[in-house]
């Protein structure tokens, strides 16, 4: 039987915070800054996070994983999007692919989708068999249990999008030259097959939504409000404090005389804007 999560307490009705988009740049900034805390948090303390990013096509994985990584320390996290498999992976593990890219302590690795390919998309398209599907269906939630055992944290985020707003998006990435290439065969043929990604969905969290690792539904259809409910919850599962650090002086500059090449001397790049 699936393992569902307990049930969660009566939730606080609570309006959310209406802002303008200048309150959100603004809150946008404070959670970064809070990531930041929190990034610094993992490395002092050996922490590992793992958070996944699933939902249908132009869902905002991509701009959320952006927002979520600006201003953290790149030397300390990985964002994973892997390709379709290549003939010699696709004779491995299903799961041995994506476990090479597990972080090392002090790491966070976010997955622009994830081993939840085989519960949408291959399973959908047919990419996978049944007995491969029902395989993953049974070793996925032993996985999931055996990572967080081991001291990961695990975070899974589905990004859920209306019809209509996804709709709306096709149509902007198909109208406009800088988002046209985000459009590929297989988002369009998923059009074609949307109440077969419901049902793949519904069946997925169903066998998924395990107590140690639960999936976390985000309301997708205005990217703003879904990128700070995000960011704010992620800041809620990891319980970091603030670390301390040594006040930092700079040093005396060196005072030797110096003489700087002629300005003729070197290649510069042509000086076509001037910001004041």
């Amino acid at each position: 039987m699936p393992d569902r999560p307990e049930a969660a307490p009566e939730a606080v009705d609570t309006a959310p915070a209406r802002l303008s988009k200048a309150a959100y740049e603004k809150e946008l900034v404070r959670l970064q800054t809070e990531l930041v805390r929190m990034q610094e948090w993992l490395v002092v303390t050996g922490g590992r996070l793992v958070v996944v990013m699933e939902g249908r096509d132009t869902s905002g994985k991509g701009g959320t994983i952006k927002r979520l990584t600006e201003r953290l320390n790149p030397r300390h996290y990985r964002v994973v999007a892997l390709g379709t498999p290549t003939e010699r992976e696709r004779s491995q593990w299903y799961f041995q692919r994506y476990i090479t890219h597990l972080p090392s302590a002090g790491e966070i690795v976010f997955f622009d989708r994830s081993w939840y390919n085989r519960a949408g998309v291959e399973r959908v398209m047919g990419f996978c068999t049944d007995e491969e599907y029902d395989e993953f269906l049974r070793t996925c939630p032993q996985l999931e249990r055996a990572l967080v055992r081991s001291g990961i944290t695990l975070v899974k985020y589905w990004l859920s999008l209306s019809d209509e707003e996804q709709e709306r998006r096709f149509t902007d990435r198909i109208r406009n030259p800088e988002k046209r290439w985000k459009l590929s065969d297989l988002d369009l043929q998923a059009r074609a097959h949307w109440v077969d990604y419901a049902e793949a969905k519904d069946e997925m969290f169903a066998y998924t939504d395990i107590r140690q690792a639960p999936w976390y539904v985000v309301d997708a259809d205005d990217k703003r409000s879904a990128r700070l409910n995000l960011i704010s919850h992620l800041l809620s599962m990891v319980p970091y404090e603030p670390v301390h650090h040594p006040e930092v002086k700079l040093p005396h500059r060196q005072q030797r005389a110096y003489k700087r090449p002629p300005i003729d001397s070197q290649t510069w790049v042509p000086r076509r804007y001037v910001v004041d």
